[in-house]
């Protein structure tokens, strides 16, 4: 009788072991499962999640029992095994974006921190934290198992601000992603330059430049994102760089404090923003016909539901404005090029003169002179009728 137990139990090790795959057998992976096996890379348009897949065979699993976050009806919640590589690994990839994420169950959350690095100065940022699980899935039909149970836990964290590699100069579109040490988030994000307030007439920029005092409206817009995020912009600014150097810049607006030609008329509130500035010059370009220069905006998203309380309270003591920028930190737009012309060609002199011409003279200026020209006339008159009265006098004394 014992005899028979003995050889049942050789038949069951012999059966286990020719379930595990030839690449296992003499892999350091061939051992029960653990916690390190499994590793999480958190790029800038995929997660991809590798599981070492031995240790499953050795759980008496295969690819084909583990699952996302138990979703088993579900086929792109399943891995796929790769036995090209040393040792064997069991691959997860699904894309950073909503309907992806939700597909297989992982648990997608909001975190409100404060602001570190580029956004120190900001009290509020936003992350993206998405998480969830890859389970085994026990076959056993049976009251009971001897398999382990299998769960290895992975998340990511993607801040929401955008840093750009900007490797352009003339920048009408680019793919933005957020990098930190914990992963990157990807969108599309652009700036479009108009000349009307209605943001339907793309700007045309002539080799002469603009004229000085043209209105330039600025439309910074995010696509590829979910409903659930809008643009917030911290900051915009000028540099005659094509890159966000800190060396010559000038403020268009930050925090509270705003250039007085600039109106910012939409920001936090959808996944556009518009704002718009009069044309200017640098001053060191004062020798040249031309100025250029280049519009770089700090740029992050909001959850729609707490964008308003992540915009500067102006009614309050501001925080302290950030002084420096990363050159990888901004969205750019094409050059802008102004030329020694103002919109309304006013700078005309009167040709006999050398006088400005009647145009340029405010109202108050010209009732002022006038004034001046009345009051000459009766100091004129005056004088003139006191000195005809003397000499009248004179006349009949004699």
């Amino acid at each position: 009788m014992q005899l028979v137990i003995l050889v049942c139990q050789l038949v069951l090790i012999l059966r286990t072991e020719a379930q595990i795959p030839d690449p296992c057998i003499l892999s350091n992976t061939n051992r029960p499962p653990e916690n390190s096996d499994i590793t999480v890379v958190c790029g800038t348009e995929y997660m991809d999640l590798s599981i070492y897949i031995c240790p499953v065979y050795q759980a008496l699993y295969n690819e084909s029992l583990m699952v996302l976050n138990n979703q088993y009806n579900k086929p792109q919640c399943f891995g796929m095994a790769d036995w090209s590589v040393t040792p064997p690994v069991l691959k997860f990839r699904f894309p950073i974006n909503e309907s992806a994420i939700i597909s297989c169950n992982n648990n997608f959350k909001i975190i409100d921190h404060v602001g570190t690095g580029l956004f120190a100065d900001f009290s509020n940022v936003q992350s993206v934290n998405i998480s969830g699980t890859i389970t085994s899935m026990d076959p056993s039909a049976g009251t009971i198992t001897y398999r382990p149970q299998i769960l290895y836990k992975f998340s990511c964290l993607y801040p929401m601000q955008y840093l750009l590699n900007n490797t352009k100069l003339g920048v009408s579109g680019v793919n933005l992603a957020i990098r930190d040490n914990n992963g990157s988030f990807i969108s599309t994000l652009s700036m479009r330059l108009y000349k009307d307030g209605l943001y339907k007439e793309r700007l045309t920029i002539p080799e002469t430049g603009l004229n000085l005092k043209t209105k330039i409206y600025v439309a910074v817009v995010a696509t590829n994102l979910t409903g659930r995020f809008n643009v917030l912009l911290d900051r915009c600014y000028a540099t005659t760089s094509p890159y966000p150097t800190p060396s010559t810049f000038y403020d268009l607006f930050v925090g509270c404090t705003r250039d007085p030609q600039t109106k910012v008329e939409l920001n936090g509130a959808s996944q556009v923003a518009h704002f718009s500035f009069e044309a200017f010059r640098f001053v060191e370009h004062k020798n040249q016909t031309v100025s250029t220069f280049y519009l770089h905006c700090i740029t992050r998203l909001c959850e729609v539901s707490s964008c308003s309380r992540l915009l500067p309270d102006c009614s309050k003591r501001r925080k302290r404005e950030v002084q420096e920028v990363s050159e990888n930190a901004t969205i750019t737009s094409p050059a802008i090029s102004v030329g020694k012309q103002t919109t309304d060609d006013a700078q005309t002199f009167s040709a006999s003169y050398g006088l400005p011409s009647e145009s340029n003279y405010s109202s108050p200026v010209v009732a002022v002179i006038i004034c001046i020209i009345i009051l000459a006339i009766v100091l004129i008159a005056m004088a003139t009728y006191f000195v005809l009265y003397i000499r009248q006098k004179k006349v009949i004394i004699q």
